[in-house]
């Protein structure tokens, strides 16, 4: 009798560890993370640095800081700590300011995206019928012709201005935002509260709005967050082809300045500085965005 009952209490504390140990692992995986916050906060000073560069102690990201008897480009120093390019310009300045247009190309069209693509894609996710063929028939296509071909045609013919170009980055957005947010909304369109809301006769701009977008928000910001990521590096990658924004620097076009093998080799320092900002402001964003799908899907899952 008394094996039977310790039997029966190593069952009882076994199963307890259990329990204990899935709710622990619960709470582990609706936890951000130390690494979400370092990544916050990297990006907090790549755009304070960026949004506020005319009124910090930056140089002049223009001028041409000649030395007497020594041609640029001159190694870091006290007076330039990431050093000069070949014409004497301030590496530290123009990564700094060439962060404005790359951060600002990347925001516009991802918000961009978010708008119109969110938008169609919650509209084909809920009305379906003749709204989701006809939006999905323009994700498709979108999603078929190659990007690349497609913002190469656009920046030729049109203006190279910082409005073309995020408006261009913009357009390349719309089809996968759109998928998520229609999928996001076909998951959620029966779920109880919104099959209980119809019920109560509530409109459908009614159940959109209070019921599916602060649902649908969610997944949405978090590709958003790992889609200006990718569009600053598509900037960065027309700047290599010439059709970034003509006037004032970028990321790309600092790149580019050093991106000759001569210039890598006895040089390092002009490409290399925003290379490495462009990096982790790519990475802090894809980790933040992966970060935030994985706290929201896990918390999902809990519920």
């Amino acid at each position: 009798m008394s094996a039977a009952t310790d039997d029966i209490a190593e069952t009882r504390g076994a199963a307890s560890e259990t329990v204990k140990a899935n709710a622990e692992g619960a709470a582990v995986k609706r936890t951000l993370g130390i690494g979400f916050w370092i990544a916050l906060i990297w990006l907090g000073i790549v755009f304070f640095a960026a949004a506020f560069a005319p009124w910090l102690p930056f140089k002049d990201p223009d001028a041409n800081y000649i030395q007497r008897g020594e041609r640029p480009p001159y190694p870091p120093s006290m007076a330039h700590p990431f050093g000069t390019d070949q014409d004497a310009r301030d590496i530290l300045a123009r990564t700094a300011f060439g962060g404005r247009v790359s951060l600002t190309v990347g925001l516009v069209a991802i918000a961009m995206g978010m708008f119109f693509g969110g938008l169609m894609g919650i509209l084909a996710g809920y009305f379906r019928g003749w709204w989701d063929r006809i939006f999905s028939f323009i994700f498709i296509i979108l999603l078929s012709f190659p990007s690349l071909v497609l913002a190469i045609l656009i920046t030729s013919l049109l203006e190279r201005s910082l409005r073309t170009i995020s408006l261009t980055l913009g357009i390349l957005t719309i089809a996968p935002v759109g998928r998520v947010a229609r999928a996001t909304t076909i998951s959620f369109t029966e779920r109880e509260f919104v099959l209980a809301a119809r019920t109560l006769g509530a409109k459908n701009g009614r159940i959109i709005i209070r019921e599916l977008l602060p649902n649908v928000v969610i997944p949405m910001s978090a590709l958003a967050l790992l889609g200006m990521g990718v569009a600053v590096v598509a900037e960065a990658g027309l700047a290599f082809l010439g059709l970034s924004v003509e006037k004032g620097p970028t990321w790309g076009k600092v790149i580019l300045t050093g991106a000759g093998s001569r210039d890598l080799q006895k040089y390092p320092w002009i490409a290399i500085i925003p290379i490495v900002v462009l990096f982790f402001t790519v990475l802090a964003l894809n980790f933040a965005g992966d970060r935030i799908r994985s706290y929201f899907d896990a918390k999902e899952t809990a519920l």
